[in-house]
């Protein structure tokens, strides 16, 4: 089973951010490693733009630098590519079938499903998903996701013993909404892709979970 801990501060990867007028300059590789130095548990490579054969470079190099550091390193969408780069796992949606992936992944590595209904959410857990993600806002990262809402996310995550952690229009300023539902961690794209110092934006989403579990261990 899946330690939570390791969704808490998770961190994927844009290019989106990377060049023009208001661009970073960053790459992949850049995100991946200021996420890693601002104390990220999980970093998911999302590279829609890639090929599989430019994917799989840049995704062994942030599996390299992940686990130098014990973090989880996921591969968005594309199996085979998660498991030749040495990926601990793979992340993909709902056009994809949650059990052929999780027949083509094997039972080691991890398997994160992203859903938008209980139905969806039942799928999942037959395809023994090992964690799951809801978009809560919106996001012109990811303008294709419907956002549900935080009563809905806080539906799914009570609905089921999979991990659930939110994306979408999530920062410092509104994570603990979040976690207040139900959620298992924080996954964010522009929060820290885009942020002037993705170190210092990855290093905030840390306190605010850390923030957020001291409080819950404090006894009533």
């Amino acid at each position: 089973m899946l330690d939570r801990r390791r969704l808490e501060v998770y961190i994927v990867t844009s290019a989106a951010f990377g060049s023009g007028v208001l661009g970073s300059g960053r790459d992949h590789r850049d995100v991946a490693a200021a996420a890693i130095a601002g104390g990220a548990t999980a970093v998911q490579l999302r590279a829609p733009e890639l090929s599989d054969d430019e994917l799989r470079v840049v995704a062994a190099q942030i599996a390299d630098a992940c686990h130098r550091s014990s973090v989880m390193f996921i591969v968005n969408d594309r199996v085979e590519v998660a498991i030749t780069s040495g990926a601990d796992g793979v992340h993909v949606g709902q056009d994809d079938d949650p059990i052929s992936v999780r027949r083509r992944l094997g039972p080691d590595r991890v398997l994160g499903v992203s859903v938008a209904t209980l139905t969806h959410v039942n799928q999942a857990e037959m395809a023994g998903a090992d964690y799951l993600g809801v978009t809560i806002w919106a996001t012109p990262t990811k303008p294709d996701a419907v956002p549900r809402g935080l009563d809905a996310f806080r539906e799914i995550a009570m609905s089921t013993s999979i991990p659930v952690v939110g994306i979408g229009g999530i920062f410092a300023s509104n994570g603990t909404l979040v976690l207040e539902a139900g959620g298992a961690g924080l996954a964010v794209i522009s929060a820290v892709a885009a942020a002037a110092d993705p170190v210092a934006a990855t290093r905030e989403l840390a306190g605010v979970v850390q923030r957020f579990r001291s409080r819950e261990e404090v006894p009533s």
